[in-house]
């Protein structure tokens, strides 16, 4: 099991020290929410921020496109040093010509889908992505509570990925804490979002040891 912490549930008045603490806690990648206040009921940051936070940690950024017409900034997210790209399959850009962006830009793709949204949507462009995002809570705020009927989908996938012979990965996006990853685990997710479980403890490091350590007794 992977851990990306959520760069949402960081001080960002410290943003650039919160994702080196995170790193050198052990992160394996670091997620990055980008929302618009249209898509999602939420305005976080954009491109030039990540730009600029790129330089501090050679972690994998796992940047989340929660925003309307995300076709319009694959580029400059790409270039800021994305180096996972996922936007919503509910979004209004065309899903196929959005992933041909992303893969133009040498960025790995990935779809996500929201709590209400059937996960079969992405099955005709699953041996292209390299993750499906499913979101364990409703997009647009941390702190919610897991929604542990989102591991029916997870299941599902992965058993679409592993007939078809693939490694698309699964990752799981809200709620993740002590007490619900090890359910994330058992269905089978390959990487979870914490936010405030990685953020709130004062260590970091022993935050993250804890939750791969849940993971490993299933």
């Amino acid at each position: 099991m992977l851990i990306a912490p959520s760069l949402l549930s960081c001080d960002f008045s410290i943003f650039k020290d919160e994702i080196i603490r995170a790193d050198k806690a052990g992160a394996d990648l670091m997620h990055l929410d980008i929302m618009d206040g249209h898509f999602v009921p939420n305005l976080t940051f954009g491109a030039p921020v990540i730009k600029k936070l790129r330089p501090h940690t050679d972690k994998p950024f796992d940047v989340h496109l929660m925003i309307s017409e995300p076709h319009r900034y694959i580029g400059d997210f790409a270039a800021a040093g994305a180096d996972i790209i996922s936007f919503h399959t509910e979004s209004d850009s065309d899903i196929d010509a959005t992933l041909r962006l992303i893969e133009e830009h040498g960025v790995r793709p990935a779809l996500a889908v929201k709590p209400g949204t059937d996960p079969a949507v992405v099955l005709p462009y699953l041996d292209r992505l390299y993750m499906v995002l499913v979101m364990t809570v409703e997009p647009g705020f941390g702190g919610q509570s897991f929604m542990p009927d989102m591991m029916e989908k997870v299941r599902y996938l992965k058993s679409e990925i592993a007939a078809r012979g693939l490694s698309t990965l699964v990752e799981v996006d809200g709620g993740i804490c002590n007490d619900t990853i090890a359910v994330a685990a058992e269905a089978g997710v390959d990487i979870c979002v914490a936010g405030t479980a990685v953020f709130g403890p004062p260590d970091a490091k022993e935050a993250i040891d804890r939750l791969k350590e849940l993971c490993q007794k299933n």
